[in-house]
């Protein structure tokens, strides 16, 4: 989740991060209080470094193109780090004098950072770019909007389309709610064929947990609410599918699959819960074909998952002014789309969802999803609490209680918060 949510995105998210948040709780030496407020900036032409964590050739190089652009208008130069581990060294930088200007943040690490010193606050700078509300939302901690967002992604269902069609499915089976979900499952389940095959943790069954009308924690981010009914009734549903033999997490394919395009690659899942990074599964996959629609709704209505990182800036930068008007080039509706061109992130901002929507219609769902989607828990000590109930989620074809699995996180969610 480095550059952006891709596959494997949890496990790879929580052990990436785990050296961080030890790291980053100790670092920076700020008053939590004072970093939204301008510091001393440099004068003259001043030298930024970027950290980001890229998905490869082609997206550091784009932004390396995006900073030169900007460093040839502004004077000033740019160096673009692509970091081997953007968890570990952005913790060691932290804890040095001279952290990197900028910097990918992933939307789950924002309060840790924040509570830390570590992050500068400017989004009330860029405030009018347009952002998509949830993405606001999502960068906002301790009633602060800390980062613009650069990009976003949302779940979406991705169906293969060859076995949909030799099931006897058309487009008017297409599942508009569980009920739907449940009976195209079941008709494309045969053999080595699972219906639907999903990631094993909250990064995707919970999106049925925001489909009933629920979340693991309150509105304002302030109480947990890991039992209530809503959140009880999404992960019974994953259980109920899970049950009836038409529901799979990616882990207990046979053969194992790492995550859900792969799933849809080899066959053994004919639909599955992912984000607009499915398209990568056509480079290990040329042949397959898939469609993508909007998730079904739930006894609530619609449901899915935000991920996204933003343009943090370093609190101990000494380049303030600099750097935010670096992120205000790179937010741009034609900077966000060459970035789209490039590697095949969704921008951030409402006018250019709609430019990627309109010249992409392909990924239109998991741009509409933007509209109503859940952004990640983004509350300081939160990682080792997730790290919990994810293994226990991914348990759930073994047996267990996913009820009992939600008090315990009811349970240690509140005391992170007290802490």
């Amino acid at each position: 989740m480095s550059a952006r949510t891709t596959r494997g995105a949890a496990a790879l998210a929580l052990a990436a991060t785990g050296a961080l948040v030890l790291s980053a709780c100790g670092g920076g030496g700020f008053d939590n209080g004072s970093n939204s407020a301008p510091q001393e900036t440099a004068k003259g032409p001043v030298k930024l470094t970027i950290m980001i964590g890229s998905s490869g050739d082609a997206e550091t190089n784009a932004v390396k193109a995006a900073a030169d652009a900007w460093a040839k208008k502004s004077g000033n130069t740019v160096e673009v780090i692509a970091a081997a581990d953007l968890g570990q060294q952005l913790g060691q930088a932290f804890a040095s004098t001279t952290p990197p200007d900028l910097f990918y943040t992933d939307a789950s690490k924002v309060g840790t950072f924040a509570k830390a010193g570590n992050l500068y606050a400017y989004g009330d700078q860029v405030k009018d770019a347009g952002f998509l509300p949830a993405l606001v939302k999502t960068f906002t901690y301790d009633d602060k909007f800390y980062c613009a967002p650069k990009d976003y992604s949302t779940l979406a269902l991705v169906i293969n389309t060859d076995l949909w069609t030799k099931a006897g499915l058309t487009d008017a089976d297409v599942p508009k709610d569980w009920a739907g979900l449940e009976a195209v499952a079941k008709k494309l389940t045969s053999g080595k064929v699972t219906g639907l095959v999903i990631g094993n943790d909250i990064n995707r069954s919970g999106a049925f947990i925001k489909q009933a009308g629920g979340w693991i924690v309150s509105e304002d981010g302030t109480a947990m609410t890991a039992t209530s009914a809503p959140a009880k009734e999404g992960l019974a549903e994953v259980q109920k599918l899970m049950k009836e033999g038409v529901l799979k997490f990616s882990t207990d394919t046979s053969p194992a699959t790492g995550w859900g395009g792969e799933a849809l690659g080899k066959g053994v899942g004919a639909m599955t819960i992912e984000g607009n990074w499915i398209s990568g599964a056509k480079k290990d996959f040329p042949n397959l074909k898939y469609k993508v629609v909007e998730l079904p709704e739930g006894p609530a209505g619609k449901g899915t998952l935000l991920f996204s990182n933003c343009w943090g800036i370093a609190a101990k930068s000494p380049n303030h002014a600099q750097a935010v008007d670096l992120v205000k080039s790179l937010i741009t509706t034609d900077q966000q789309m060459a970035f789209a061109d490039a590697f095949g992130v969704m921008p951030s901002t409402e006018e250019g969802a709609k430019a990627f929507a309109a010249k992409f219609p392909d990924s239109a769902a998991f741009v509409a999803g933007g509209q109503y989607a859940q952004g990640p828990v983004n509350l300081p000590g939160f990682d080792e609490v997730m790290a919990k109930f994810n293994s226990q989620l991914a348990t759930l074809s073994k047996g267990g209680d996913p009820n009992a699995w939600l008090e315990e996180l009811q349970k240690n969610g509140t005391a992170a918060l007290a802490g």
